[in-house]
């Protein structure tokens, strides 16, 4: 029989107390889970191991006889004895317990699961079948396999993603409308509940998901829910003030201009950027940059005017 070192698997020292045995347990658990790993064989192999151990460690007197155990096999080893000599009779004849409950785990409830179905040898010759202090054994059994999650690229306007849009898509001969909400940003992804792979014996259907990029628009640059654009306005606006037509992307609105502004002053129109996902009421801001526009020709009256203003700034 071998000699299993639950220290070892857990990776703790031989004093680790209760709350970091359960820490390391935890952790290990939800990275070697069977449902986590379906394309690692040796996933449930080495779960069983970790849940095994903590079965162990975790309760006060079969870590203390575990402990006995392990003092006496490492004198039986520093003294030179073969581990096939070693005597178990001992240390053996633990009454096995009943039959064993199934449990289906998932990574969210392997708090859960301290029993030790499937349990090794060794295990089974110490301890015997896996009945705990805390009530029945329980045997792991994974929970049916539901089917695989999909996700298709799908492409929409900056003013699709202000609106909310749609798109048709074609799976198994049928059309399915997908829907996607105002507020989408690129990166976002659009859940269709049940219309992805196939589940296995009677487990749920997988995920269809909507990858969403939203593509440039030259009116604006985003920037979360913000929008900014860039508008021009001539001398004399800029000058003496006036009204500006701004693009927004519900159609044009008037910006009033004071008199003195200067080139590359923002401005903010409250509201006037994009819809907040899932919050479709609020929005961002529109933030307006004004350019000014110089004349490039100018008349002999025009030029004789500024050079009366240059000389008496």
């Amino acid at each position: 029989m071998e000699y299993k070192d639950y220290y070892r698997i857990l990776g703790v020292e031989k004093n680790a107390t209760e709350k970091e045995i359960k820490r390391a347990f935890r952790q290990l658990a939800r990275q070697h889970h069977p449902d986590v790993n379906p394309d690692q064989p040796k996933a449930e192999e080495r779960f069983k191991e970790i849940n095994e151990a903590y079965e162990v460690l975790s309760d006060p007197e079969k870590r203390r006889k575990y402990d006995q155990l392990g003092a006496d096999w490492q004198r039986w080893q520093g003294a030179g004895g073969r581990p096939g000599d070693f005597d178990w009779s001992r240390w053996t004849g633990g009454q096995p317990g009943g039959g064993a409950r199934v449990h289906y785990a998932t990574p969210e409830d392997l708090q859960d699961l301290f029993g030790g179905g499937a349990f090794s040898d060794f295990f089974s010759q110490i301890f015997g079948g896996g009945m705990g202090a805390r009530g029945g054994g329980f045997q792991y059994q994974a929970r049916p396999q539901r089917g695989q999650d999909y996700e298709q690229p799908v492409e929409i306007s900056l003013e699709e993603a202000y609106h909310g849009t749609k798109r048709i898509l074609e799976k198994g001969g049928q059309r399915l409308e997908c829907k996607i909400p105002a507020g989408a940003s690129t990166g976002t992804r659009v859940r269709m509940c049940g219309e992805g792979g196939v589940g296995a014996a009677g487990a749920p259907a997988g995920d269809l998901y909507l990858r969403v990029t939203v593509l440039p628009d030259p009116r604006f640059e985003r920037k979360g829910d913000d929008l900014t654009t860039t508008v021009q306005a001539d001398l004399y606006t800029l000058v003496l003030g006036g009204d500006l037509r701004v693009p927004t992307l519900e159609g044009e609105c008037a910006l009033a201009i004071p008199p003195g502004t200067q080139n590359g002053r923002s401005f903010r129109l409250r509201g006037k950027g994009m819809p907040k996902l899932r919050q479709p009421d609020q929005h961002g801001n529109l933030y307006v940059r004004v350019e000014a526009k110089l004349p490039t020709q100018l008349t002999a009256r025009q030029r004789e005017l500024f050079e009366e203003l240059r000389k008496g700034s």
